[in-house]
């Protein structure tokens, strides 16, 4: 059966007590009780429309929340203070001795994370190429607790086979975490067997680079196991999002399907005239992407391929000047981050997979001169088109096919 993520969001609607059509801000960090002996209950138990104090439940967080796991089509879900803190929470399924595998392409924050913080107590992880599947399952033991994968790989934009996944995982009694960060309302990570979805929110889902924030969806055990007043990650870490915050994204999220159709509009649009000037690009809806086919499967219809594509520039030094040349064209900005209306461009080397050892870059195919695009909301996309065409020019940008006759 089609799931339209867009429509299930569409459909999920909060009235205020005068019937206001954005529901009101809850400014309060804590709540009151008429009884003692059920304020007593809330501390043991969840109870559906009580709040206690808000690094556990904000009523306005809880209605992003139900509208994440709505999009995702999940039983629950819990908004946090950023991304990370949504992927550090989530790996608390793990503890002391047990390890992770995951693919050898992330986020460098990520990479991080598992690389350097976690051993310090206990938890190690096994990096691979997720597409090799007989790696992962070579790569598991007794103590894999988690498979994690980004949906869309950042930067490389791999495509996660997931139902895949899922099987080798559950097969050996471990969970399928996904990062789905680049890909909301495309993919839907939990409807295809994964059993986490974590989102960085600062990015499309929010869609205007004014906040951070970051989410978890999954079953509601999972949610309430985060929330356990002795034992919970989420409650006893504490990363809390501003209930402010939290009003302004769900007033995104009701627009992020029309921008996601924009967005990947726009980079395919790019990614297709590149590619037919000889560039070398990387983009999920061109037909040389080796996981186009499997995007197609696993896909929902109607959201394109995402607008996120990587162009490779031969080297640092030109990168650099192209990413100079973009921004005094006005094409967008030279920045970290993702999913503004206009376009963003940074060096993933030298920026978001700066954490990870060049040895592990080289390993996942992340060159010097590889230039991770953004692609924005731009209203007429050939005019964009003709001054990237000046900019590549102006910067000494080589085709692919140049570069193999210099090398022969």
């Amino acid at each position: 059966m089609k799931f339209d993520p867009a429509s299930r969001v569409q459909d999920f609607l909060v009235f205020g007590e005068f019937g206001d059509v954005n529901p009101s801000i809850t400014d309060s960090s804590t709540y009151t009780f008429l009884d003692p002996a059920r304020m007593e209950e809330v501390f043991e138990h969840e109870i559906e429309g009580c709040f206690l104090y808000s690094r556990h439940w904000n009523p306005t967080n809880k209605y992003l929340a139900d509208a994440l796991a709505r999009m995702e089509d999940a039983e629950s879900a819990q908004v946090m203070a950023s991304g990370m803190g949504a992927i550090s929470t989530t790996l608390s399924i793990c503890s002391s001795g047990d390890e992770i595998v995951c693919g050898r392409n992330i986020y460098g924050g990520t990479y991080a994370l598992l690389k350097n913080l976690l051993p310090r107590f206990g938890v190690t992880t096994k990096f691979v190429d997720l597409r090799d599947h007989d790696a992962v399952r070579a790569a598991m033991t007794d103590r894999t607790r988690v498979i994690y994968a980004e949906s869309i790989s950042n930067p490389l934009l791999e495509v996660s086979d997931v139902p895949a996944l899922a099987k080798i995982a559950h097969d050996r009694g471990a969970k399928l975490v996904v990062d789905g960060t680049f890909s909301p309302m495309i993919l839907s990570p939990l409807r295809l067997g994964a059993d986490v979805v974590v989102h960085s929110l600062t990015k499309y889902i929010n869609g205007t680079s004014d906040c951070v924030a970051g989410c978890v969806i999954s079953s509601k055990a999972f949610i309430d196991s985060l929330n356990d007043v002795n034992s919970g990650t989420s409650m006893l870490l504490g990363p809390v999002l501003d209930a402010t915050r939290a009003a302004g994204i769900l007033k995104n999220l009701h627009s992020l399907h029309i921008r996601m159709r924009k967005h990947s509009e726009n980079a395919a649009f790019l990614a297709h005239r590149l590619e037919s000037h000889g560039y070398e690009v990387h983009y999920p809806g061109l037909e040389s992407h080796p996981h186009q086919s499997l995007m197609r499967r696993l896909m929902n219809p109607g959201y394109g391929y995402g607008g996120m594509m990587t162009l490779d520039a031969g080297d640092a030094a030109t990168a650099n000047k192209l990413m100079v040349a973009l921004q005094e064209a006005k094409v967008g900005y030279l920045a970290v981050s993702l999913g503004y209306f206009k376009t963003l461009f940074s060096m993933p080397g030298k920026s978001t997979s700066s954490e990870i050892p060049a040895e592990e870059r080289a390993l996942a195919g992340i060159s010097d001169g590889l230039i991770r695009f953004s692609i924005g909301l731009d209203a007429d996309i050939e005019h964009t088109w003709r001054r990237i065409e000046r900019c590549l020019e102006s910067a000494g940008v080589k085709p692919r096919t140049r570069w193999y006759a210099e090398i022969e």
